[in-house]
């Protein structure tokens, strides 16, 4: 098992790379990564469809979740979330700035680009229709969760952001401090079952969620009673600082300091 400061250099050898990824490939990645994300968000919403004990509900959907977390990091895909660790490599001065903030950038864009295609797939084949999913209560819930999460207040919206991307970086933390396949995944598939059961906010995930209750209300024409600009400026702006907070801060420049400090390479 590789040991906390053997994981902070491979790390910071994994961002350099990233750094240097073609844009191309880069937002190819992205799109793929934004995919494997919804997948896992749907999944879970299935898992937990009709539960009447609420705690049990998120148990279900917190065993789901990761397995999109896992395709990202198993398939090599571009998360934004996760390359939060990228500034890692800015404060150990082996990659630029601006070419880690041009990764967000274009990763932000491809992951959301792969969430919608989702969304839309699993509002218009999944949930609606002759043949949707529970009867057509897979529908209701997925727009009562768009409604949920875009009438947060922009605080609780940040802290959950800020709280969430601590445990998707741990994740992708402790599954470098393994070598084999399997130690890799059983790693990381505990900090977003966590996440997910403590109801923390990720702004990839929600990059499904949001758009695939407006994309139900549409086919439907059942009211959905917030907005697109609610569902950015009350969601996913704040989620998103809070996902970076969370990430780069706390986790990756937190990490630096306590291991790379100091310390050139």
């Amino acid at each position: 098992m590789n040991s906390p400061a053997e994981i902070a250099r491979l790390y910071v050898d994994t961002g350099v790379q990233k750094s240097k990824l073609p844009i191309g490939k880069m937002f190819g990645l992205a799109v793929l990564a934004g995919m494997f994300i919804a997948l896992g968000g749907f999944g879970s919403t299935v898992a937990a469809q009709g539960i009447p004990i609420a705690a049990l509900g998120r148990i279900l959907s917190a065993l789901v979740f990761p397995i999109g977390l896992m395709m990202v990091l198993v398939g090599g895909a571009e998360l934004f979330t996760g390359n939060s660790l990228m500034i890692m490599p800015v404060f150990q001065k082996r990659a630029s700035l601006g070419r880690v903030l041009l990764n967000w950038l274009v990763v932000y864009i491809g992951n959301f680009v792969g969430s919608l295609a989702i969304a839309w797939a699993a509002a218009n084949f999944f949930a609606t229709g002759d043949h949707a999913l529970y009867n057509g209560a897979l529908a209701d819930t997925m727009i009562k969760t768009t409604v949920s999460k875009s009438t947060m207040g922009f605080l609780d919206a940040f802290v959950k952001g800020i709280l969430c991307n601590f445990m998707v970086c741990m994740a992708v933390w402790v599954s470098m401090a393994a070598s084999e396949l399997a130690g890799k995944i059983s790693a990381l598939y505990l900090p977003i079952a966590l996440f997910v059961l403590c109801g923390f906010e990720h702004c990839v995930a929600n990059m499904y969620f949001l758009p695939a209750g407006l994309f139900v209300s549409l086919k439907t024409g059942a009211g959905l009673g917030v907005s697109i600009v609610d569902m950015l400026l009350k969601n996913m702006l704040p989620v998103t600082l809070g996902n970076i907070t969370g990430g780069a801060v706390i986790t990756g420049f937190g990490y630096w300091w306590i291991y790379l400090r100091g310390h050139a390479e």
